[in-house]
């Protein structure tokens, strides 16, 4: 039998944010199974927590979306580093590393009662810049929804995304994947993810974003870290902002009812982008799996 949580991640309150399943002492299943459970629980993503013990000052840590396994994912990292500081360690820590496929993540907390967890992602890496129009047509949008005065480019904090720059709300809301042009385009992509973002958003946050990854199953992903590291990276690097630093909050998951803010910070650092992803984890069940 196998112990289970279930978290809700980049939470506004329970029931919100994206829901992760974590499942500890994990290291006796198969890549078979751990992808069968991960099919079952039929969340964004599922993580397992290979062993209780710590291995080069981290914890073994897999991720699974429900059609293959994943080096990176942000609100599986977040979610997985409140469950290891809650049920494993059980005192204050001030952070707490994941060892995942894209090496080791630390996770650290915002003051002593641990309301937002941070993740330090991996510098960003910048791909190439892809046809805003081919974007419009895969997002049912017209070419004048795509803001020109941004690249359409893919991104990597560790898990590579296709960030699209929109002009406004009206654009983010009607955005929608036509599925044929989208599986054409990212055949032989770097980058598969799509997420697109524009000014403003919902309850006053500085960005509304919304992920699309049919790739992995996952039709809209209700928060999603990993991107938004890509896109606070992106937002430096081109000066979305006009400055080299950023600290803002970016809303997703309002379009499916799963309603998420997601701190982000970046900075420019010479050559290299520091990027840090930050949101609350709030408890909602544990059970075991028979």
């Amino acid at each position: 039998m196998l112990h289970f949580s279930i978290v809700d991640v980049f939470a506004v309150e329970q029931y919100t944010g994206n829901q992760l399943a974590v499942f500890r002492n994990a290291a006796h299943l198969s890549d078979a199974q751990m992808q069968a459970i991960a099919r079952e629980m039929h969340f964004s993503e599922t993580t397992f927590i290979l062993s209780d013990k710590p291995r080069n000052s981290g914890y073994d840590v897999r991720i699974f979306t429900p059609s293959e396994e994943v080096p990176f994912a942000g609100h599986p990292t977040l979610g997985t580093a409140y469950v290891i500081h809650k049920q494993i360690l059980q005192r204050p820590v001030e952070q707490v590393i994941l060892n995942l496929k894209v090496g080791q993540i630390p996770v650290t907390y915002a003051d002593e009662s641990a309301d937002v967890l941070w993740m330090r992602q991996n510098a960003p890496e910048f791909g190439k810049t892809l046809d805003a129009a081919r974007l419009a047509r895969i997002l049912n949008l017209s070419p004048d929804d795509i803001d020109a005065r941004f690249p359409v480019q893919e991104v990597s904090t560790g898990l590579p995304h296709i960030l699209v720059p929109l002009k406004n709300i009206g654009a983010l809301r009607q955005a929608r994947v036509a599925r044929e042009e989208y599986f054409a385009l990212i055949q032989h992509a770097w980058a598969q993810p799509i997420l697109v973002f524009c000014p403003g958003g919902y309850n006053g946050c500085d960005l509304g974003v919304r992920m699309f990854a049919d790739c992995f199953g996952i039709t809209e992903d209700p928060a999603t870290g990993s991107g938004n590291g890509c896109l606070a990276g992106y937002l430096v690097k081109h000066r979305y902002f006009g400055t080299p630093t950023i600290q803002i909050r970016t809303g997703q998951g309002f379009e499916i009812q799963r309603p998420s803010h997601l701190f982000l910070q970046a900075e420019e650092r010479g050559d290299a982008i520091d990027v840090r992803v930050g949101g609350r984890v709030i408890p909602v069940a544990e059970g075991t799996l028979v």
